[in-house]
């Protein structure tokens, strides 16, 4: 470990020594979903689900000025639950103040490479989120996710940095880690930039994004940009467009089209969707409608979907 690493780490455990925590706030919140999904091809059995989260959060301060909160979500059984049991998102947080906000996710959170990874607008999914048949390449190979360090600081009312690190572990060869810049110092004007490497890849992927988004009155437009470099294998270049429309403060439509281009012979992935949501108090209801050639590169694998969402919270 270098000597910036242990003054780092000597610095943040003194200081947490240094300050006793106070009582705590407690919270629960939660919230339940019905959905439905179809596609044009692969499509078979009962296209209902739904989906169902409670999340418990705690939180105090200690007397250093240090606020410490944990937020653990109990949910239904899915696609995270196959090693976690019956808890989901999960994470403590470390709010130092000037210092930004350090986060330890156990599960649940991106770095800036993942959560930026296609942020032009819509009403409900990305122009690739609809789940269809042969699975849709998503824009970016991140690897920061499950027992990560994220780092937020805001720099001035304009600039805010956001930096992540996953530890190596097993087989991975070394460490992950992720940077990235928020600048919204134009009115209307969101740009964001990040970079990083995704180390638990056999062949070491280098990653960068890239996303601008204006606003004016009730409409919005974006675009986005990645590259996910390999060191051996197949290089991906993934660029979206969307433009969104406040029909009023209850409803918006979008649409958006993106593109993810291989180095090999692989066929460029194609995909559109339209989206439309709906909001009213504790109620939100969305849909979209997709359409993807060449699923994952393979030529003439087409395919359409369709997924409409009823959301309750409280």
């Amino acid at each position: 470990m270098n000597n910036l690493k242990k003054i780092g780490l000597t610095a943040l455990g003194t200081a947490l020594v240094a300050g006793s925590a106070q009582a705590a706030t407690m919270s629960v919140s939660g919230g339940t979903s019905l959905f439905f999904g179809g596609e044009d091809n692969s499509n078979s059995g009962n296209g209902w689900s739904m989906t169902d989260q409670v999340t418990f959060s705690a939180s105090g301060e200690m007397d250093n000025g240090f606020t410490i909160s944990t937020s653990l979500q109990i949910d239904g059984v899915g696609a995270a639950q196959t090693t976690n049991g019956t808890f989901d998102d999960r994470s403590l947080t470390i709010d130092t103040g000037d210092m930004g906000t350090l986060v330890f996710s156990g599960h649940g959170s991106s770095g800036p490479v993942g959560a930026w990874d296609d942020l032009t607008p819509s009403a409900n999914e990305e122009s690739w989120g609809t789940s269809i048949g042969g699975t849709v390449d998503g824009p970016t190979n991140a690897a920061i996710g499950d027992n990560s360090f994220i780092w937020d600081y805001s720099v001035s009312d304009a600039i805010a940095l956001k930096a992540a690190y996953k530890p190596s572990k097993g087989t991975a060869l070394e460490s992950s880690t992720e940077i990235g810049i928020a600048y919204t110092g134009i009115e209307g004007l969101t740009v964001k930039a990040a970079m990083g490497e995704n180390n638990t890849a056999a062949d070491q992927i280098d990653l960068s994004v890239f996303s601008a988004n204006y606003a004016a009155g009730p409409i919005t437009v974006g675009i986005q940009t990645n590259e996910s470099d390999r060191g051996t294998g197949t290089d991906e270049e993934f660029t979206a467009y969307g433009v969104s429309y406040a029909v009023s403060d209850d409803v918006s439509v979008s649409y958006g089209v993106s593109s993810l281009d291989y180095s090999s012979t692989l066929e460029d992935q194609e995909s559109s969707a339209v989206s439309v949501s709906f909001t009213a108090g504790g109620v939100a209801i969305s849909a979209s409608h997709q359409s993807t050639d060449n699923v994952a590169g393979a030529a003439a694998t087409d395919n359409t979907s369709y997924e409409i969402n009823f959301s309750f919270s409280f």
